[in-house]
């Protein structure tokens, strides 16, 4: 029975998802982490692909910068970390690919779960549960504040239901472990690498997003934004404040002037549109003409056209206020997601494989949401070569928003996915 394995399987899976918590990384640089999954993945027999193996290079975005790597990848070692993982992880190839061959006719079935973490200072409120219980993150400025840690956790569990029901099973099944979700920036590079070009079914979905209670899944969702993540960089010149401030070309006011005008840009009429300032960094000090400005900015757009026009107006915004304080700007383009369209064919299946669940209570056809996903590359690359996906949801309650201090999920919703997960296992590839 199903529900027996996910019963048995239930303290392990708080277990890791407590572990996972109190030490996240972030985008590219989750060494500890690929390498904590990769060895139980391994334990569990499965096929393991790190590094540029997993990654195409030239498609990561986003990448932190050599100092940030470095520290993370000596970190790593002192964490445990074996040379012989690190070596293949260098430089930011962080994720892991896990296959499972039954070497039996089937379909193949693919699965996504994120792991990266957010630069979110995890409160210590009494009341936090992850606090309460000892399991906050012992990262300053690093937090799991989007639920990543219970998504690889969930997807351990998927994987230890494979490899001990493989008799039964047919097919293939990919488990693709992301790095680097947070501002869309690492579904691409696997994308890229190919894993997802001959699968038949593709699976993934969240925590959350919007409050539901715990036991209802949403089978597909509509309303993920195409986004496009940009960093900016101002140069002009320093100079004295008090005595030539004529000789100064101020970045710092390009940058201000940027972002305010951002927020001008015309809302278009086909669909919603997004425009966000997140971060502006800019001078030195009151008496000195600032020189340097630097800006994090995201766009989006109901489809990757109007998206696009978001962009452009954005670029031509940037640019602009650059020459109106005849300051130089370079921009780069470091995240980027598209639009999901999941497949309602789909719908009637998981209702189908879910209908005796006894943690799944209520299979909701169809949720809306916002926001950006970069697994919409890889539901896209299934779709294009004439397979199916989806993106679901898992309800909790949610008491704070997802990337906020005190963000935390229902632990028993971790019981609820994985029931999810192995339904859509056994009912796509049960031998009969």
């Amino acid at each position: 029975m199903t529900s027996n394995f996910v019963k048995k399987l239930t303290p392990q899976l708080i277990e890791w998802r407590r572990s996972f918590h109190y030490e996240p990384e972030l985008g590219f640089m989750e060494y500890v982490t690929t390498y904590k999954l990769g060895k139980e993945l391994q334990k569990l027999g499965f096929t393991i692909h790190v590094g540029k193996e997993a990654l195409d290079d030239d498609s990561r975005l986003g990448l932190p910068d050599e100092i940030a790597l470095k520290e993370q990848e000596e970190k790593a070692v002192s964490c445990g970390v074996e040379e012989s993982w690190l070596a293949k992880m260098r430089g930011g190839f962080t994720g892991l690919v896990a296959v499972w061959d039954t070497d039996k006719e089937g379909d193949h079935v693919a699965f996504r779960f994120d792991i990266d973490a957010l630069p979110i200072n995890e409160t210590a409120d009494v009341g936090h549960f992850p606090f309460q219980n000892e399991f906050a993150s012992k990262e300053k400025n690093i937090m799991h504040a989007c639920g990543h840690d219970g998504h690889m956790t969930i997807g351990l569990g998927v994987a230890t239901y494979i490899a001990t029901h493989h008799d039964n099973l047919s097919g293939r099944f990919t488990l693709l472990f992301q790095p680097a979700e947070e501002g869309g920036r690492g579904a691409k590079a696997m994308t890229e690498k190919g894993w997802l070009d001959d699968v038949d079914y593709f699976y993934t979905g969240h925590i959350g997003i919007q409050s539901m209670p715990v036991g209802t899944v949403a089978a597909t969702i509509q309303g993920f934004l195409a986004s496009t993540k940009l960093n900016a960089y101002f140069t002009g010149v320093s100079s004295h404040a008090g005595m030539h401030p004529e000789l100064g070309k101020n970045a710092l006011l390009a940058t201000t002037t940027a972002a305010s005008n951002l927020y001008a840009i015309p809302r278009h009429s086909d669909g919603i549109t997004r425009i966000n300032v997140g971060k502006i960094v800019a001078g030195s000090g009151r008496n000195i003409i600032p020189d340097n400005g630097y800006m994090e900015v995201e766009t989006r757009g109901k489809t990757q056209e109007i998206n696009q026009f978001m962009l452009d107006e954005a670029v031509r915004v940037i640019r602009a206020a650059a020459n109106m304080h005849n300051v130089t700007c370079r921009i780069d383009q470091v995240g980027v997601t598209e639009e999901i369209a999941c497949d309602q064919a789909l719908i009637s299946m998981i209702e189908n494989w879910c209908g005796n669940s006894e943690f799944v209570k209520e299979v909701v056809p169809v949720a809306k949401v916002s926001g950006s996903e970069d697994a919409s590359f890889m539901v896209n690359r299934v779709q294009q070569n004439g397979g199916k996906a989806t993106y679901m949801l898992f309800g909790t309650e949610l008491n704070y928003p997802h990337h906020h201090p005190s963000f935390d999920f229902q632990e028993e919703v971790l019981p609820v996915a994985l029931e999810t997960y192995v339904n859509i296992v056994k009912g796509g590839s049960v031998i009969a």
